[in-house]
């Protein structure tokens, strides 16, 4: 039986404080140069898509990812666990420890500031930093609730308490800032990397409170985040979502009256509120979530991604349609990996597979991705849509077991078939790869997604699961087990705050693949909801 291989020489920490060293000074070299002015201001050249400079495929990504090649590659544990041996091994999570970064939202109310947080956290945590919101609208209703439940005390948090010439509740909203900033300041010094500071922050002064606390902390970075809108319609729609999913503000008023109530708080903070101008901050300004993006000394391997990320978002209605290539000669015969053709049954779906697809996207222009292997370009063919090819969609890469049966793995490398199966995200194959290796090239994939409209990937069950558990926001301990069957469709359209979901199956035959999670009672699944989360989360847990 092989060895394990050799171990990195020098420990995970010192190797990425190296790689992010050369990604800042690959960035401040682009200041110099002239490639990457110290404000940056893009619009896109079409409406219905995000700046294509900082797209996944535009060349300040593509120059910063050839500059940071080293931190994007699967890091091995310094000391490889004793209890893996054989063709595999295990692969550590980077150490991320050193990565210090509040995110202070800037915005007034119903311009997206939760949205932006959300999705910066949720993608974030899928590259597996610890990334926390703290939202001072959910510290505010979860102490109003706190003093309700035991002094019997309802406060009102109508627009009133919003107005800046009413001293008293001024004084309760800084106060509930400040706290909120202490919680998470706090939160980084115990091991947090990016926690996100969901206020209205919305004066020049109460932002040069934050930047004078932060400066008390040693090794952490600040990043002002403004989201500005003026587009009627999204306002209105913003409104709409936070007067009809239950606002706990608004418990007692009819939908009409908790309208006229929120619009008044708007005007109350319209009365005081100071766009970013401050030339020595660190800031990100996003116009109508992606219509124009003004980026202002943004230095640093990290901070950079955010950036990047944020970029690329947009809020307009679309649907993202995941598949699996139709059965192939593969799955028949139980193999895994490989490159084979369909099968007769995977040529049935093929064929039944646009009319599924037309029937629900319609008139809509759709773009159709597939991976470079057979098995998905088959399944295309007979789609009438424009077609892309991805190599960063190609199937998890078993190396040395690449064409082995499960049956066959286990009788010629027992231990590794069972590390596998106790550790499934983190195990990597001999000369292949591991989950975490794949959800790290699968980067670019989720930037393009976010820029675009309507997609349809037709991929594999290890890329597809990945996918599933960025947009669902399920944990990488699940990620390897959920379930992907052959000859599905799966519809999702991305919400506000979560995703809808729906599932389409078939009625052709396959074989199914999937190897439910060992000595799991209970299998990992979707817990999805398009619903906004208005009390603090540990407040949440205990009282559910």
């Amino acid at each position: 039986m092989s060895d394990l291989g050799t171990p990195r020489s020098d420990s995970n920490s010192r190797g990425i404080a190296e790689d992010l060293a050369r990604a800042s000074d690959a960035l401040q070299n682009m200041q110099a140069s002239g490639e990457l002015a110290p404000v940056v201001t893009v619009a896109p050249a079409s409406p219905n898509v995000p700046p294509a400079l900082f797209g996944a495929g535009g060349p300040m990504l593509k120059r910063f990812d050839e500059s940071t090649v080293a931190s994007r590659k699967g890091s091995s544990a310094p000391s490889p666990p004793p209890s893996v041996k054989g063709i595999g091994k295990k692969v550590a999570k980077p150490d991320y420890s050193e990565q210090k970064i509040v995110v202070a939202m800037v915005g007034l109310p119903a311009r997206g500031k939760s949205y932006l947080s959300n999705k910066l956290m949720i993608y974030l945590r899928w590259l597996e930093y610890d990334v926390k919101v703290f939202n001072v609208g959910q510290l505010r209703r979860t102490k109003a609730r706190q003093k309700a439940q035991k002094l019997g005390v309802k406060e009102n948090h109508t627009a009133d308490f919003f107005s800046h010439s009413n001293a008293q509740a001024t004084q309760s909203r800084d106060n509930l800032a400040e706290e909120s900033l202490e919680m998470l300041i706090q939160w980084l010094k115990e091991g947090g990397n990016v926690g996100i500071h969901d206020a209205t922050n919305s004066t020049k002064s109460r932002r040069a409170k934050i930047e004078a606390r932060l400066a008390r902390e040693k090794g952490m970075s600040l990043i002002f985040l403004e989201s500005l809108c003026d587009d009627p319609a999204t306002i209105a729609a913003n409104v709409e979502l936070k007067v009809s999913q239950g606002d706990p503000d608004y418990k007692d008023m009819s939908p009409d009256e908790a309208r006229k109530d929120f619009l008044r708080r708007i005007s109350e903070y319209e009365k005081v509120y100071e766009t970013i101008t401050e030339p020595h901050l660190s800031y990100l300004r996003i116009k109508n979530v992606g219509e124009e993006v003004t980026m202002s000394r943004i230095n640093g391997y990290l901070s950079s991604r955010i950036a990047f990320y944020l970029m690329n978002l947009h809020i307009r209605p679309r649907n993202i349609f995941f598949s699996r290539h139709g059965e192939s000669q593969y799955n028949v015969e139980g193999k895994i990996g490989g490159d084979s053709l369909l099968s007769p049954r995977g040529m049935q779906y093929a064929k039944a597979l646009p009319a599924l697809i037309t029937d629900n996207i319609g008139e809509k222009p759709l773009t159709v991705w597939t991976s470079t292997l057979k098995r998905t370009i088959q399944t295309a063919q007979y789609l009438p849509y424009t077609k892309l090819t991805w190599k960063s969609l190609d199937e998890l890469d078993a190396g040395v077991c690449d064409g082995m049966t499960y049956e066959e793995i286990e009788q010629a490398y027992p231990d590794d078939y069972a590390n596998r199966d106790e550790d499934k995200f983190n195990y990597r194959y001999r000369g292949g790869e591991s989950y975490r290796d794949v959800v790290v090239r699968l980067e670019p994939v989720i930037m393009e997604l976010e820029r675009q409209e309507n997609i349809l990937i037709i991929g594999h069950q290890a890329i597809l699961r990945c996918l599933y558990a960025y947009f669902h926001h399920l944990p990488q301990a699940d990620l390897p087990y959920i379930k992907i069957p052959l000859h599905t469709v799966i519809k999702l359209t991305p919400k506000a705050y979560g995703c809808d979901e729906e599932r389409y199956t078939l009625p052709i035959n396959a074989v199914d693949t999937h190897r439910p999670k060992p000595k799991a009672a209970k299998q990992p699944m979707a817990h999805s909801t398009t619903k906004r989360q208005y009390f603090v989360e540990e407040e949440t847990k205990q009282s559910a």
